[in-house]
This record gives structure tokens, C-alpha cells and sequence, in this order.
């Protein structure tokens, strides 16, 4: 997945920890198998090199990313998409390295063979249809759904307290040792300043999304263009970590007004902070402000 895992836990003294270490490695290394853009020989990188009309057989993990990142990109009304391959890969935001600032030409070529409506997914026969030259991208879902399978797969190891995080994205079950909630600061970008703000992640995951990590690098797949719309970034506290990362880069995108009447509507937990003139804001949704 091009990132970095971490996984801090309060078990008995005779656990194995590296059998869950080696139990983790190999989870992760499936799911990088099928979901990675960053693989040639994953399963996403056949299905974006597969012939228009044909169907892929998905296994479990792909189909529950698939299911969930179409919902929410009906939902958000394509501000989440995950079928944008082909403008992340025009800006260089994957293995490929830009090959210059877009152009007029090859940026529409890109947008016209992109965009979620364009696919077809049978979830019932797990099978998800290519209709000609689109590429899919889950970088922003496919963390979350690893940090929730990880937590999952300790929970079946019987490690019901623990503190995944993984490429930022964080999700904790059970407790601490001292028998208090894993607690998780939510970052400031750098820069800004604001209150701090800790959050208990007492079955709970949370999933940040923000231009501040590397420049512009979250698109708007409605215009295939980087977001440039004040917000520094989203953060969302959800159940799923999957959904908390596919929501907070829908919101991302949409911005001001748009972002915060989603949220609400949705119900999400949600934390935006916003730059104006240099001068940080923040905006808490009533569902965040209910666990503080």
C-alpha cells in the first residue's frame, strides 16, 4: 500500500507476538495483492488493464471495498470516487511519476474514460465489470479497510485490546492496560494553530484526509482537478475505518457549504479545519460534538 503500520496492544504475557506479527504481515499482504495501484501484478492492476465488457471475479476483501466505495460515491455524488485511476496517474499521485502539469487534452482524455457510474459491480456473483479503459484507485478507502480487518483478525487471534493504525488511519478496540480508552490526538496540520483535540477510540476508528500531507493531492473526480477549496483537512470518527476514509475524502472535496450539510445529513462524526488568511478555523458536526 505504499505505508507504514503500527499496532500497540494489551494482552496476556504468553501471547505469541510473533506469530501476530506474522499473521498481520500476511493479511496485509493479500490485501495488497488484490487493492494496490502501486503493484503491476495486483488484482486492481489487471482489472484496469483488462478489456472493455469483461468481468473480474472479486474476492471478499475487493468486493466489500467495491460495495462500500460506490455507495458512498452515489451518496456524495461523486465527491468519493474510486474509479479515477487515470487523472491520479496524470498527476503523478501513484507509482508513476507526473510526466509534466496536465494538459488541456490529456486531462480530458482521462476524465471522459473515468468515473463510478461507469462501472458495474454484481455483488451478489462478486464480479465487477470494466467497461474500457477506466482505472480504479482505493487509496482512498483500502487503508481503512486494512486497519479494520487487522483489528478484526487480532479480535479472532484474542486480542480483544488494541490500537491499530495504519497510513494514519487508526482504529481501537477494547482498552488500555491502565484500562483507560486508546486515546488519539486529532492532528493539526502544521502551521495552524487550534485547541487541541483528543478523542476515545473505544470501538471507534477515525480517518484523516488533507492536502497539508503532500500539496495538492486530492482531486475533485467530478472535474479531475486538485481541490483547492480552503479546507486543510477532514477528519471522521465512524465504527468503520473504511468508511470513515472514503468519508473524509468526500468531504474533503466538497468543502464549504457542502461538506458540513453532508455531514450532517449523514450523521458523521466529522472535525474540518479551514484556513483563511493564514488564521485556522475549525468546524465540529453536532454527532462529534455529542462524544466530547
Amino acid at each position: 500500500m505504499g505505508t507504514y503500520w503500527r499496532v500497540r496492544l494489551a494482552a496476556a504475557p504468553d501471547l505469541d507476538l510473533g506469530a501476530v506479527r506474522a499473521a498481520i504481515v500476511a493479511r496485509l499482504d493479500g490485501i495488497v495483492a488484490e487493492m494496490s495501484h502501486w503493484a503491476p501484478d495486483s488484482l486492481l492492476s489487471r482489472f484496469n488493464e483488462a478489456s472493455g465488457g469483461s468481468w473480474t471475479a472479486l474476492p471478499a476483501d475487493f468486493a466489500a471495498v467495491m460495495e462500500c466505495g460506490l455507495a458512498i460515491a452515489q451518496r456524495s455524488a461523486g465527491a468519493f470516487d474510486p474509479a479515477i485511476g487515470r487523472l491520479t496517474d496524470l498527476y503523478g499521485l501513484g507509482p508513476n511519476p507526473a510526466a509534466g502539469e496536465p494538459g488541456t487534452t490529456g486531462h480530458a482524455a482521462a476524465l471522459a474514460v473515468s468515473g463510478w457510474q461507469r462501472l458495474a459491480l454484481d455483488a451478489e456473483a462478486r464480479r465487477l465489470r470494466q467497461p474500457g479503459g477506466l482505472w480504479l484507485d482505493l487509496s482512498g478507502i483500502a487503508k481503512g479497510h486494512a486497519a479494520d480487518v487487522v483489528a478484526d483478525l487480532l479480535g479472532r487471534m484474542g486480542v480483544r485490546h488494541a490500537l491499530v493504525e495504519i497510513g494514519g488511519e487508526c482504529v481501537g478496540r477494547g482498552l488500555r492496560p491502565d484500562s483507560d480508552p486508546w486515546w488519539v490526538d486529532l492532528e493539526t496540520p502544521p502551521g495552524l494553530s487550534l485547541p487541541p483535540l483528543r478523542i476515545a477510540l473505544h470501538q471507534l476508528a477515525v480517518a484523516t484526509s488533507g492536502n497539508y500531507v503532500r500539496g495538492d493531492h486530492t482531486l475533485d473526480p467530478r472535474t479531475g482537478l486538485p481541490v483547492r477549496n480552503g479546507i486543510v483537512s477532514v477528519s471522521v470518527l465512524h465504527a468503520s475505518a473504511m468508511r470513515a476514509d472514503a468519508w473524509a475524502s468526500a468531504l474533503t472535496v466538497l468543502g464549504l457549504p457542502q461538506g458540513p450539510v453532508l455531514a450532517e445529513r449523514e450523521g458523521l462524526a466529522a472535525r474540518f479545519v479551514i484556513a483563511r488568511g493564514g488564521v485556522a478555523e475549525e468546524w465540529l458536526s453536532p454527532a462529534l460534538k455529542l462524544m466530547l
